[in-house]
């Protein structure tokens, strides 16, 4: 087998062409800037949505292997909390923590492991995805209101109750296009139905749509990201994401005695580059706003090269 055939390049070499098409149309102008905001409203809204709910519908519970779950947060809140603690407890360090453990599954993630691994690999993943943002936005919502607690109560001023804000914060990512269609698929998958046609083949075709379009909109977006400004910081952040958090997840994953598909599929998950869900904490927040949008660039180009070699390491892994 040589290189140019091996399945890990076969199935990479679509994911980052399609990005490079999307930083084209983007530094071209054939997508304009107010356009973005819509073509993320159909990808998130409409064709994500299609494709979850589609995959899990035939996905009975039995077979789930949950595994991968117990596994992957554990190794992924330890680096953000370690993140934090060593970079001081405030605002702008929760950010960067976030920066460095939340990855991009959904865009970037979905299309890439189901090109490498199929509907089995693809299976692991949104197990995975079903609550990587119920888990670590709750997290970083808690922790980033106690930091804004801190720094209320240290100007004098009156904060909301820390219960009253995890509520919140779970409540908006239980109701979220990622979960709720994942979840919506599991349920019906139990009832032992099946899809009948006239709904499975539009949600066949939305889902098809998604892979193109959502690896296009990630290319439109560096197109427009700076890598100039904050460069030493997001090194630091890129490093986190794209290299210290999948060896965290390899060894809580070897630790738990996960092996094969699954461990593979863990470790590329954690070997993603940096997922926007962190630049919407920086703009509530108002921190680190710039710094986080290096990181995203930097972290996504930084993947050429990262996320090859972990993919061809765990080839020979498994």
């Amino acid at each position: 087998m040589t290189l140019s055939n091996h399945p890990v390049i076969v199935s990479l070499t679509p994911v980052f062409l399609l990005i490079a098409l999307g930083y084209l149309a983007g530094r071209l102008h054939w997508i304009r800037e107010a356009a973005v905001k819509d073509l993320s409203n159909l990808v998130f809204l409409l064709l994500i949505p299609a494709l979850l709910f589609r995959t899990m519908s035939a996905v009975h519970v039995q077979t789930l292997d949950l595994r991968p779950v117990a596994a992957y947060f554990p190794a992924a809140l330890t680096l953000l909390g370690v993140s934090i603690a060593w970079r001081g407890f405030n605002r702008t360090s929760v950010v960067m923590a976030l920066g460095g453990v939340f990855s991009n599954m959904v865009m970037i993630g979905i299309t890439l492991v189901e090109l490498a691994y199929g509907k089995a690999g693809l299976v692991t993943l949104l197990t995975l995805v079903s609550v990587h943002a119920l888990i670590l936005l709750t997290v970083g919502s808690v922790v980033l209101e106690l930091a804004v607690a801190r720094e209320a109560r240290a100007g004098g001023e009156r904060a909301p109750h820390v219960l009253q804000t995890a509520w919140s914060a779970f409540k908006g990512a239980l109701i979220h296009p990622i979960p709720l269609p994942i979840l919506s698929g599991l349920l019906f998958a139990q009832t032992g139905w099946a899809l009948p046609a006239v709904v499975d083949k539009p949600l066949q075709l939305l889902g098809n749509a998604f892979g193109p379009l959502s690896l296009v909109m990630v290319g439109v977006t560096l197109a427009s990201t700076s890598l100039g400004g904050h460069l030493r910081q997001a090194l630091w952040i890129t490093a986190s994401k794209n290299l210290a958090l999948p060896l965290l997840v390899g060894l809580s994953a070897w630790a738990s005695g996960i092996t094969g598909l699954p461990l593979t599929v863990m470790v590329v998950a954690a070997a993603l580059p940096m997922g926007a869900n962190v630049f919407l904490f920086a703009q509530r927040y108002e921190v680190a706003q710039e710094l986080t949008t290096t990181s995203m660039g930097l972290s996504t180009v930084a993947a050429l090269l990262t996320l090859s070699l972990v993919m061809l390491l765990m080839s020979w892994v498994g």
